[in-house]
Formats: C-alpha cells, structure tokens, sequence
C-alpha cells in the first residue's frame, strides 16, 4: 500500500486528487495539505511514499518544497502551467499530470509510482507483526497469515492454526504488510499470495476457501499472478 499525501492550493483540485486517490486500491491518503508549510508540518510526524505535489503554490512553490526535503519519497507533479514539466521531470519525479487531471491518466502515474517502487527496498525483510486480540499481544509471523477479513470496525486475521481479531482497518492493515506477498483483492480481503491455490474466474482459492476478487482490484490480481 502506498501512503500519499495531496498538496495543492485549489480546494476543487484536492477534492478531486483526494476523490481520485481514494477510489484507488494500492492507494492511503495520509493528509491533504493546503500549501508547502502544512505539508512540512505534516511530514515531521507522518512520513510518507508519494507526493501529489502542485508546482504553483504561493510562498513556496512545489518545485522548491521537493528541493528543500531532506528525505524524498517519489513525487507526482500537477500543474495547469505545462511548462513546468522540463523542470519537474529533472527532479526526478515519477511522473507529471497536467490539469484538468483524468483518471485514466492518474491511474497511469500510479502504476509508474508502483513499479518504481518495486525497484527500490520494499518491506519483504519483514517477517512478523505484533496484534492484539482477546486482551492479548501476538507475535504473529507472516508467513502464518492466510487471508485478512474486514469486519466493520474490525479486521479478522485468519492464520494456520486460529483466528485474530483486532481493532484495525483494512488500509492500516495494507501499510503494515508488504507488498506483493500480501495483495487486497476485494474491499473486505487482503490474501496472503504465497497461499493462493487458483484463480477461476472472480474466485480465489486460498487454503480451502474461496475469496472473490473486486473489480476494480482484479487487474492488480493478475499482475502480481502473472495471468
């Protein structure tokens, strides 16, 4: 899951990134910031994986905002002002939108934003997590975690032996696992993929159960499948 942050001055802009990044499924929106000095306020105590970062802003342009970070995560430049673009792709940016942003064209800057990230250290070293259910902390490995199941303002963990479950989301619960060993596939199911049997049609088979696959989350499903 990759945690965003949305920085633009224009309210209609961050109403439609943030309507945008939402409806994504590998997508967190962490914060929606006005301006570069919210946003740094937002960064000391939230980092984050991507930037959607307006280059036209007052006081501190986007461009000198990306400059001044210490740590750079990946960053998608938006404009309504194409000129900018030259400058922002020598930045190294992922990739640039021009404004009035599509979708088709955002979900595009996301894929880049996701390869790139491929390329880069991910979180595969980890091997465990910490849960707490039934007045008690679990040292769970990943590796016993079979499927996730949302449940309203609960997440049932299904693992080998037994069930969890914890106070949590379905989206805190994609930051906290990597990815693609464990990929959400429907609202309500994240699955471990090294414990996918079959896809058949909409159906996963995962140890013994099947779990349907999400529209919008099927053509990341057979990505990482490779289907």
């Amino acid at each position: 899951m990759i945690r965003c942050l949305i920085i633009d001055d224009e309210p209609l802009s961050r109403q439609v990134l943030q309507s945008y990044a939402e409806d994504h499924p590998d997508l967190v929106v962490s914060g929606v910031c006005k301006d570069a000095m919210e946003a740094m306020k937002h960064l000391e105590t939230e980092p984050v994986d991507l930037l959607l970062l307006d280059i036209h802003m007052p006081k501190l342009s986007g461009l000198s905002f990306y400059k001044s970070l210490q740590q750079k995560p990946q960053v998608v430049f938006t404009t309504a002002f194409s000129e900018h673009a030259v400058e922002g792709f020598e930045l190294e940016a992922t990739d640039y939108l021009l404004k009035p942003i599509a979708f088709d064209r955002f979900f595009q800057a996301i894929e880049k934003v996701k390869a790139k990230g491929q390329q880069g250290e991910g979180n595969s070293s980890k091997t465990h997590m910490m849960l707490k259910a039934d007045k008690k902390t679990y040292r769970v490995l990943l590796k016993d975690i079979l499927y996730c199941e949302a449940l309203g303002d609960y997440v049932k963990v299904h693992l080998e032996e037994k069930t969890l479950i914890i106070s949590s989301t379905m989206k805190n619960m994609m930051v906290e696992l990597p990815y693609p060993e464990f990929l959400r596939v429907h609202k309500s199911y994240i699955v471990n993929t090294s414990k996918i049997e079959f896809l058949e049609g909409n159906q996963l088979g995962v140890a013994g159960h099947k779990i349907t696959v999400g529209q919008s989350y099927r053509d990341s499903v057979r990505e990482v499948l490779g289907t």
